[in-house]
C-alpha cells in the first residue's frame, strides 16, 4: 500500500505547471548586474584603463587572476598611469564570479558582461589572457567561441550594470549622477535610474 501512495505523489506532480525554463529554447532575461565573462576596457582615446596595480588579483578569493604590471614606454604610453597590465590572465575554471575584482579596480578597467556560456573542451582554453579580455580601440571584444543559440556575443557589451553597482550612483542620493568614465565604443554610459523610484524619462541632474 505504501508503494501506491508514493506513486500517487508522483502522478500528481506530472500535471502541475513546470517551474523550470526550457533552456535553450527560451532564454531567461538576465538582470542588469549579472555576473558573466570579464572584459578589460579602454578609454575612448584608445588608452587602456588597466594601470597594472594588481588590486584585482590581490582581492580575488579564488586566486584565479594573475597580473603583472610593466612601466609605460616613453612617448607611447599604453595607459594613463605609470604602468599598465603587461600580463593579465583569468582562469575561468577557478573563478567564482563574485565580482570583487570589479569593485576593487580603481580605474573601472575590468567589468563583468552578461555572457556566461563559455564551455571549452581543453583546460588551457579556459584561461583567458590579455589578448582575449582586452577590447580594441573601437570597443569590440574578442571571443574565441562563435555566436550560437547558446552564445550571444552581444552580451559581451552589457557591462554597464557593474559600473553602476560599484559607483556611488548605486545609492539613491546619487541617482542621475554619472560617476564613471567613458569607455571605447560605448562612450559615457547613462546614469543610474530607479534607485528612488524616479521615472526613466526624467532629465539628469
Amino acid at each position: 500500500m505504501a508503494a501506491f501512495t508514493g506513486f500517487w505523489v508522483t502522478f500528481k506532480q506530472m500535471f502541475r505547471r513546470r517551474v523550470t525554463t526550457p533552456y535553450p529554447k527560451r532564454m531567461r532575461q538576465k538582470p542588469q548586474r549579472f555576473h558573466g565573462r570579464h572584459v578589460l576596457n579602454r578609454y575612448p582615446d584608445g588608452l587602456e584603463k588597466c594601470i597594472g596595480c594588481e588590486l584585482c588579483a590581490g582581492v580575488c578569493p579564488a586566486r584565479c587572476i594573475y597580473v603583472r604590471g610593466k612601466e609605460n614606454p616613453r612617448g607611447e604610453p599604453v595607459s594613463p598611469g605609470e604602468r599598465y597590465g603587461f600580463v593579465y590572465e583569468i582562469n575561468m575554471l577557478r573563478c567564482i564570479f563574485c565580482g570583487l575584482c570589479v569593485e576593487a579596480c580603481p580605474t573601472e578597467a575590468i567589468t563583468m558582461s552578461q555572457l556566461f556560456e563559455m564551455s571549452v573542451d581543453n583546460r588551457k582554453d579556459a584561461i583567458y589572457t590579455r589578448g582575449e579580455l582586452l577590447m580594441d580601440a573601437d570597443g569590440n571584444v574578442p571571443h574565441a567561441q562563435p555566436a550560437s543559440e547558446l552564445n550571444d556575443l552581444e552580451e559581451l557589451y552589457e557591462a554597464d550594470g557593474w559600473m553602476r553597482a560599484t559607483a556611488s550612483a548605486g545609492r539613491a542620493a546619487y541617482e542621475g549622477v554619472t560617476a564613471w568614465t567613458p569607455t571605447a565604443g560605448a562612450g559615457l554610459r547613462p546614469a543610474e535610474r530607479g534607485q528612488s523610484g524616479g521615472a526613466a524619462g526624467e532629465e539628469e541632474v
